[in-house]
């Protein structure tokens, strides 16, 4: 080979070499653009559990005892459902009463929006199922064109819509009006069995998913283009639960450890997440599932648990974990095999440490909920937007806030309402 030739490919190499640690390099600095979207009214709680590839987000904003609003455990005292276009907030209203909420929830690219909502009609078992202490009936809505209607159930009086994709099918649970004798008896709740379902036009009634291992009780959290599932199956009180995938109508149980597991999203490529307890159940690890195959994410440095709650076709991964008081700790973004605290990701003049990452669109978009840092709502918990930017950020919400702020809410106590982030403890 002559000299020339050599020289060449060497520079070939040299130049190849340079352009892919360059994009790889590219690729682990992106940083964050980060909006701030507040909160509603008098609401001290505001939380993104949904972003569409357009940047619209769905938001659960409630009101909460004070000491309660970042704790796992926190008791909602009236919530609503909203959503975001452009900076622009709007109630999308209830289905008769007080207050709307969500599973979850979606928001798809056509602009349609699923969740629950409770009516004017009290529960006539007593059940609690929209979780605000009303008793009244708690029903799956769709929100469309301005709209909410009701979906139908399995024949109960209530049931949640958590996801609905961009062919319009809707996943979540309904009752089918039958005792369910795994649960407690009351003040309990519920105390009706309910089903993971598939609605596919709207009205139209609901076809039930199966469960595994002849679970009484299931819920489908989210469905992708393709028409795949995935939620749990279980009882009543969670110290039954497997994480459950669904296509064309048969369920499959996901791989765990043999102390519980709940599958909270899944992408286009059919790669799914969620949430896996340790074989020994001291610990709550976020998961992913592909081809059969479970990896349990690790944890931040200090703490205790975590969720993987959202990925897109990328396979980026995003989630929150939680301290060992049961308080939302640091958003996360998991992605090439790297675990990153997303506060090392957003400026400074952010103002805003992310303790909560819900789901991120194919844009990379993140939507999640963060303690306000300093000024006069700090300590306040306002939902948020990251969007992906490469320019350059100086100091980072980290550098600033190298442990996570104090919020007004420094308290953890009382009964769960926000269902099933534990694995047997907060299964519905």
């Amino acid at each position: 080979m002559s000299t020339l030739k050599r020289l060449r490919n060497s520079w070939i190499l040299w130049v190849t070499t340079i352009v892919i640690a360059c994009f790889s390099n590219a690729v682990a600095q992106v940083k964050y653009r980060v909006t701030d979207l507040g909160t509603q009214g008098t609401d001290n709680m505001a939380m993104v559990m949904s972003v569409n590839d357009q940047g619209w987000s769905e938001i659960m904003v409630a009101h909460m005892p004070p000491g309660q609003q970042d704790s796992i455990f926190g008791t909602l005292l009236n919530g609503r459902a909203l959503i975001d276009v452009d900076g622009f907030k709007l109630d999308l209203g209830t289905l008769g009463g007080p207050d709307s909420w969500m599973n979850w929830g979606e928001v798809n690219d056509w602009g349609q929006v699923v969740g629950d909502s409770e009516t004017a009609v009290p529960d006539p078992n007593g059940e609690d199922i929209c979780g605000f202490g009303t008793h009244l009936t708690c029903l799956p809505f769709l929100w469309q064109l301005f709209h909410m209607s009701a979906l139908p159930t399995l024949g109960g009086n209530n049931g949640q819509a958590s996801a609905i994709n961009n062919r319009g099918q809707i996943v979540g649970f309904a009752e089918n009006g039958s005792v369910d004798s795994t649960c407690p008896a009351p003040p309990y709740p519920r105390n009706r069995i309910q089903l993971p379902v598939l609605w596919t036009n709207g009205k139209a009634q609901p076809q039930a998913l199966p469960t595994v291992d002849g679970d009484p009780d299931g819920d489908a959290f989210w469905i992708n283009d393709q028409g795949q599932a995935v939620g749990d199956s279980g009882n009543c009180t969670g110290t039954i639960i497997h994480a459950v995938s669904w296509e064309n109508g048969k369920a499959s149980a996901l791989p765990d450890y043999g102390t519980g597991s709940i599958a909270q999203g899944i992408n286009n490529r059919g790669q799914i997440v969620g949430t896996v307890g340790s074989a020994d159940n001291t610990t709550q690890y976020g998961s992913i599932w592909q081809n059969g195959v479970l990896t349990a994410l690790t944890l931040l440095p200090g703490d205790f648990g975590g969720i993987a709650s959202g990925i897109n076709d990328k396979g980026q991964v995003v989630g929150e974990n939680f301290d060992s008081n049961f308080n939302w700790s640091h958003g996360f973004i998991y992605q090439n095999g790297v675990m990153t605290d997303l506060n090392t990701l957003f400026p400074a003049s952010a103002n805003l440490f992310a303790v909560f990452a819900a789901k991120i669109n194919e844009r990379g978009q993140i939507g999640g909920m963060a303690i306000v840092i300093s000024g006069p709502e700090a300590g306040a918990l306002h939902a948020f937007l990251a969007t992906p930017t490469n320019q350059s950020m100086g100091k980072s919400v980290a550098d600033i806030a190298p442990t996570r702020p104090k919020s007004n809410v420094a308290v953890n106590v009382g009964e769960q309402h926000l269902p099933r982030f534990l694995v047997g403890h907060c299964h519905r």
